[in-house]
């Protein structure tokens, strides 16, 4: 059953414009999100700064008495939405949470940047992080965190990097663009499988890459490379049984993870705390699992 303040999020969605509409317009639907994130209360963090990654915009959001040990978020938006704007607010209050720096990563976007730029520019933030970070104050180990296609990058990058990170934290990851779990079916809640479709279209460069295990991770014959993960998961969402079943694959694999499942709610709650009561406990749990792995 839908919680009822995913009910009225649905209900308050039903007349926006879909991604698959004739005519919809990328340009005007990132620049209304950047409007609407910044009329939103932000939380104060000790600091923030835009720095270049080897030509990859990052920002850095360092929390008062900040340990040591870094946090690369990687936003979600369907790998074609959003950016460190949108996403400044959560990255603070990740950085608060943990009490660790939070790298966000603004990798390039579909469909002017194709598969796989995204995942190559989370790469090079990681070398230049191993590289430059106690230069620029971010030296100590790294975790990963990333929402729906940032939980795809995140776990693309601990799958090319094994034994670099010292965690990851996925949160409802986009993952499966065959689109084949049951729950394209029965948990639609919000999220038209149609735009699941049409972000996979704009992120594949090729037909073929939509079987790369760089875009489509479940396939990867690495699995059993991945540090601790965390996989949280939303009822009334048509990503949920791929999630899950990362969490089972893992699991088999004798990786150390975690899954959960939140009821009642649905894609994209966790960004949104003024919204639903469930956003600040899942962020809890995210920004506790990785300060405890960053500071084992």
């Amino acid at each position: 059953m839908l919680h009822p303040q995913a009910r009225a999020a649905v209900e308050a969605a039903a007349d926006e414009p879909r991604v698959f509409d004739p005519g919809f317009d990328i340009e005007a639907s990132r620049r209304a999100a950047r409007e609407a994130a910044a009329a939103e209360p932000r939380e104060d963090v000790a600091e923030v700064r835009d720095l270049e990654a080897d030509g990859v915009p990052v920002r850095v959001h360092r929390p008062a008495g900040a340990h040591p040990g870094v946090v690369v978020h990687l936003h979600g938006g369907g790998f074609v939405f959003h950016d460190n704007d949108v996403h400044d607010g959560l990255a603070r209050r990740l950085a608060n949470r943990s009490g660790h720096a939070v790298v966000s990563v603004d990798y390039r976007r579909p469909p002017e940047h194709r598969f796989p730029a995204a995942p190559d520019d989370v790469s090079t933030v990681l070398g230049w992080l191993e590289r430059e970070g106690e230069r620029h104050g971010l030296a100590g180990p790294v975790a990963a965190h990333g929402d729906s296609a940032g939980g795809n990058l995140a776990l693309v990058a601990a799958l090319r990097h094994p034994g670099r990170l010292r965690a990851v934290a996925l949160l409802y990851p986009f993952l499966d663009p065959t689109m084949g779990f049951d729950s394209y079916r029965t948990a639609a809640d919000g999220f038209d499988p149609r735009e699941a479709e049409w972000y996979w279209q704009q992120y594949a460069a090729t037909p073929a890459d939509l079987e790369h295990p760089d875009l489509a991770p479940l396939r990867s014959d690495r699995l059993a490379t991945l540090p601790p993960t965390l996989v949280t998961t939303a009822e009334h969402d048509p990503l949920r049984d791929e999630g899950e079943h990362l969490v089972q694959l893992l699991a088999e694999a004798g990786v150390e993870v975690t899954g959960t499942r939140y009821l009642g709610q649905v894609h994209g709650f966790y960004r949104h705390p003024t919204v639903f009561d469930a956003a600040e406990p899942m962020l809890l749990a995210a920004a506790a699992f990785l300060a405890s792995h960053l500071r084992a």
